[in-house]
């Protein structure tokens, strides 16, 4: 499949989980297409380019392990991804990394996720938590750089000023994880 004939497939991805699934599924199937499902996912302007994301997120929670050799690329391109149904995927996938690199069982990942994709990660989970994003993409941002702050000193104090800062503004969604986030800060 080349990437114009993957570009009108997507046209067929919708919200509902079992099109996402299915998608990815073929992703995982047909590995050759992540290249190219990663450039039309950074397509950012175009609107098909949220459908990729949501199939790279599906792709990611199925196989966290495809991801990896194109972590350059998904890292130096994810500050450029800001039309609202593509910021939410990608905040998840960010968290996807982030659980993976602090779990307690071996994987991959822990010896392939380098500084600068941290950082870039990290500069990225920052700008959805001061810019004017929904919660969804706010709340995997906490918990991805709560995570990244176990080992990076400076990103809990500042964390804990954005999410005290912005606690008396936002909804009830944010309050709840931000009170869970600033309690495990504490600690």
């Amino acid at each position: 499949m080349t990437k114009d004939q993957l570009y009108n497939e997507l046209n067929y991805v919708n919200h509902s989980r079992e099109k996402r699934l299915h998608y990815a599924n073929y992703i995982i199937e047909n590995p050759d297409l992540l290249p190219e499902l990663l450039e039309i996912l950074f397509m950012v302007n175009d609107n098909i380019s949220c459908r990729a994301a949501w199939v790279l997120e599906f792709v990611c929670g199925e196989n966290l392990e495809m991801l990896l050799p194109y972590l350059d690329v998904f890292t130096e391109n994810i500050h450029k991804v800001h039309l609202d149904p593509a910021v939410r995927p990608i905040a998840k996938i960010c968290e996807h990394v982030a659980k993976a690199y602090y779990s307690k069982e071996q994987n991959t990942l822990k010896q392939t996720l380098k500084a600068k994709h941290k950082e870039r990660i990290i500069e990225t989970c920052f700008d959805y938590m001061i810019n004017d994003e929904k919660i969804a993409p706010k709340a995997y941002s906490m918990n991805t750089l709560y995570l990244f702050g176990k080992d990076v000193e400076w990103i809990h104090p500042e964390l804990a000023l954005i999410l005290e800062r912005d606690f008396q503004m936002q909804s009830s969604g944010f309050k709840a994880r931000a009170k869970h986030i600033l309690k495990k800060i504490k600690k």
